[in-house]
């Protein structure tokens, strides 16, 4: 009867999303529903340099790449400031100490990057035994994660990035899926995941309405939905979102948008996909996913415009959307079902670049110079609690496992965990 009990309680779990894995693992960018939700509890609400930070360990070159986190592992991507070599590091979970650091690529002629982005923003994705690293059109990579040997490397997907990779892969059964949306060339291409073979290869096939290589680049990172009774890639681009068929790339239906650059990664919910458009100008379009073809016209069910970030992603809890503008540090909370605005709020720091999550009864909103913000989901605002460290450069999102937050700055991954 116990075992019964055990296993019905593991199967219900896993039901809900994989809760029960899910307090312990942080596996692609925004975690591993790609929503920004944890099932953690016990996290700090407050610290500092000197409080709450089980450990603190520097990380060579630069990188706006998310941590990820699996078993008693912890990777994630660096470069060196002029991008000619490009690196991926394992570190020991419990102890901060690094366990691998392999240097993948060297770049003879790297692009003008370090003004606007890092060479190594793109976030790995990470399975058992196999974790999958993306520097754009530098290269991608399979390795072995117990003992970081290369199990094979593609550097023949072209694409102009000018100012930077952004998106991350993804998983979807075989495959792993990137886009390529750069100054010259916009597709999505899908891999085979054990031996990095194209499976598919999807071009933006539409009007940009601009000659402007600039005004066509994106950094958004895909998302598989179950919708309208198929399979749907949700992949938001310059100009337009499309929805792709996640086994062959066959376009299925799209919406058109004036912004470019967009990078916030697609939410699904209330039977709405809720897409950052970018910028110029950065909206939040909730979009009915039974359509085909150009459905511009018909399926946006609502949008909203007014303190939309367009680099940190929306989150969802419940019927409610938080998102945050990347410069004023201004919270807007909007009903997710009729984008009606409930309440702004402004966190107090002057930019915001990462993604905001929710774990543990809390909204995390991370600040580059440092400093992050707890919040009570809710149509009214309610501060938690505040938080610095002694350093900034918070570029990227961070991840929650087990009862930590992996949080990295300019120059060093901090483990922050209560403590006595």
């Amino acid at each position: 009867m116990s075992m019964t009990r055990s296993l019905m309680t593991l199967g219900t779990a896993l039901a809900l999303g994989g809760s029960a894995l899910g307090e312990e693992r942080w596996t692609e960018f925004r975690g591993p529903s790609g929503t920004g939700h944890s099932d953690a509890t016990g996290l700090p609400r407050e610290w500092s340099e000197s409080k709450n930070v089980a450990w603190k360990t520097a990380i060579h070159g630069r990188g706006w790449s998310s941590p990820v986190v699996l078993g008693k592992q912890v990777w994630l991507t660096t470069a060196t400031r002029d991008g000619r070599e490009l690196s991926v590091l394992a570190l020991d979970r419990d102890s901060g100490r690094v366990i691998h650091d392999i240097k993948l690529f060297e770049v003879a002629k790297p692009e003008d990057t370090a003004r606007y982005n890092s060479f190594a923003s793109p976030t790995p994705v990470i399975e058992d035994g196999r974790v999958y690293v993306h520097f754009g059109s530098y290269g991608t990579a399979s390795l072995d994660t117990r003992t970081g040997r290369t199990l094979w490397t593609r550097r023949d997907l072209p694409c102009n990035h000018w100012r930077g990779p952004g998106s991350s892969p993804i998983l979807h059964g075989e495959l792993l899926i990137v886009h390529f949306d750069g100054y010259d060339l916009q597709y999505a291409v899908a891999l085979d995941k054990n031996t990095g073979r194209t499976v598919w290869k999807s071009d933006r096939a539409y009007d940009f309405g601009t000659d402007d290589g600039d005004m066509k680049k994106a950094y958004a990172t895909p998302v598989v939905i179950e919708a309208g009774g198929r399979s749907q890639l949700i992949s938001p681009a310059a100009k337009a979102v499309l929805s792709l068929d996640p086994k062959t790339g066959r376009e299925l239906w799209r919406v058109r948008y004036a912004s470019h650059s967009s990078a916030a990664r697609t939410l699904f919910a209330h039977g709405l996909v809720y897409v950052g458009s970018g910028r110029g100008p950065s909206e939040l379009l909730a979009i009915r996913p039974d359509g085909q073809g150009d459905v511009t016209g018909t399926h946006v069910a609502w949008k909203a415009v007014r303190g939309i970030g367009s680099s940190p992603s929306p989150l969802l809890v419940g019927d409610l959307i938080y998102t945050v503008s990347d410069k004023g540090g201004v919270v807007t909370c909007l009903d997710a079902k009729t984008g009606a605005e409930l309440w702004q709020q402004r966190t107090g720091a002057a930019a915001h670049t990462a993604s905001p999550l929710f774990a543990d009864g809390a909204l995390y909103f991370f600040a580059e110079e440092g400093s992050a913000l707890a919040m009570a989901p809710g149509r009214a605002y309610r501060e938690l609690g505040r938080a610095a460290l002694g350093e900034g450069g918070v570029m990227a999102t961070p991840a929650i496992a087990g009862q930590a937050i992996f949080l990295r700055t300019e120059s060093h991954l901090y483990r922050i965990e209560k403590r006595p």
